[in-house]
């Protein structure tokens, strides 16, 4: 009988280097956009997908994260005896969203080390796998146009998208062949390649639907450069056994672990709102007539 994809891991572990000072005392996954975390727009692409249960994977110091996705008596109660519905309804839906569960990853052994110890959450069913950098803006959420895949297919997909070859050398590249204008049967991945020896120019920035059979690839991937468990490790042990496909998934997406790809979401989340978007126009002209641009 095909398993029903309804748990989702998101590795939220790391040290956020790339975003210091900020992340000294804040998790690099509660920076905002706009005004809501990057990691509860990632929730919400879950929840939107069908998710059921959402597995969040921290570490020390990241209390902050689970703290977000619980109930706030104080702020609520306040709240309350202000009259300030709105803000109540906004605040208590975070804490409603879906089931969240938090593991903690004691050592920072890598990607594949932190969707490893998930394991015993996940147990013997399919899950997502959602990277809390990676924003993708589109209609239907780019998960769940996974999941469609993984449940048609029954076979682990990872997301890819076409990028400039000037650029391959940034992400893990798939290497296979195609089935149609979208999917492609996936028979090895090469982490970070040389512009002239990438196998082709699709990218997978961030977004997996998994078979449980990764957990086996995982516990037998050796460590990698750094000591760390590799991920893609994992995959290419799927790839070889003809049990990973590639889907070239609709929809923007964002590397909001980058400051500029961060910029760049924050001013695209900002314009979709139509009460702020006349502003944040007249705040861009503004800057722009300043440099004379």
């Amino acid at each position: 009988m095909a398993q029903k994809v309804k748990k989702a891991v998101i590795p939220a572990a790391g040290l956020g280097t790339r975003f210091l000072p900020a992340t000294k005392a804040i998790p690099k996954e509660m920076i905002p956009i706009v005004d809501v975390p990057m990691i509860q727009l990632i929730v919400e692409e879950a929840v939107r997908s069908g998710i059921e249960d959402v597995v969040i994977v921290t570490s020390r110091q990241k209390e902050a994260i689970e703290n977000h996705f619980d109930h706030q008596y104080e702020i609520e109660d306040t709240l309350r005896k202000k009259g300030k519905k709105e803000l109540l309804n906004i605040t208590q839906a975070t804490s409603t969203l879906c089931n969240v569960i938090t593991v903690r990853q004691k050592n920072p052994l890598g990607l594949g080390h932190a969707v490893l110890t998930a394991k015993s959450v996940i147990g013997n069913e399919p899950f997502a796998v959602l990277l809390g950098d990676d924003l993708i803006d589109s209609e239907v959420p780019c998960t769940q146009q996974l999941i469609n895949l993984y449940e048609k297919e029954q076979k682990s997909v990872v997301g890819v998208m076409k990028v400039l070859p000037s650029e391959v050398s940034k992400y893990g590249i798939i290497d296979g062949l195609t089935k149609d204008s979208k999917t492609f049967e996936v028979e090895n991945l090469v982490e970070k390649p040389a512009a002239n020896e990438a196998p082709s120019c699709y990218a997978i920035p961030g977004r997996y639907v998994l078979s449980p059979d990764i957990f086996d690839a995982l516990e037998n991937t050796p460590p990698g450069v750094g000591g760390e468990i590799q991920l893609t490790d994992a995959l290419a042990v799927l790839a070889k056994a003809n049990s990973l496909l590639a889907y070239a998934f609709e929809g923007n997406r964002y590397d909001t672990g980058d400051r500029l790809g961060f910029i760049d979401a924050t001013l695209e989340f900002a314009l979709k709102r139509e009460s702020l978007a006349p502003g944040v126009i007249e705040i861009l002209k503004k800057h722009l007539k300043k440099r004379n641009l």
